[in-house]
């Protein structure tokens, strides 16, 4: 079976700087090409984002997918594929089944590309990318970007324990790296 890593969009790969809703404000953390080259040949890349300015009327879907393509198509002059963008358009009142921690879209993925839970990891700048990864069965990351930083204290009172609480998305694919050489002796 496959691994993969499940990434968070806004605050993990490029910066939220709100609702991304143009391609001119799409800015990758400078760390994220060296950081995704390093794992790519281990893990399969998928993205698991949150936009709830589709449903509060802020963004189209429209909209949504063109700045991801744009993101992809960066991604992929760097030998970087994104298998596949799942996205909830949903705010949290709405109780959906697909916004994070909801499990949904990895049980999709885990299903459609052959994926071993125990061997991936879910990364991001939220505690809802946390509880989604534990709720799944993942390894976990929770970066400082984004969002992280200002959410430290949730992280630290809920109970919700991360595998790894990374500064930046680089230092994060550097640990992950080690943890599967040590998991391998």
């Amino acid at each position: 079976m496959r691994k993969a890593i499940f990434l968070d969009r806004d605050g993990t790969l490029i910066e939220d700087g709100g609702y991304v809703c143009r391609v001119e404000d799409v800015k990758f953390y400078l760390e994220v090409i060296p950081a995704l080259s390093l794992l790519k040949k281990d893990y399969l890349f998928f993205i698991i984002t949150n936009q709830s300015g589709i449903e509060k009327g802020l963004i189209t879907v429209e909209k949504f997918h063109e700045v991801n393509e744009y993101m992809l198509d960066r991604l992929k002059e760097y030998g970087i594929n994104i298998e596949k963008t799942c996205f909830c358009p949903h705010t949290s009142s709405s109780n959906c089944d697909c916004r994070k921690p909801k499990t949904r879209y990895i049980e999709e993925i885990v299903s459609g590309f052959g994926i071993s839970l125990k061997g991936s990891w879910v990364i991001g700048d939220h505690p809802s990318d946390v509880e989604m990864g534990k709720n799944a069965g993942c390894k976990t990351v929770y970066l400082l970007t984004g969002h992280g930083a200002k959410h430290l204290p949730e992280i630290e009172s809920s109970g919700i324990k991360p595998t790894v609480i990374s500064d930046d998305l680089l230092h994060a694919a550097k640990i992950i790296k080690k943890l599967d050489n040590d998991e391998k002796k």
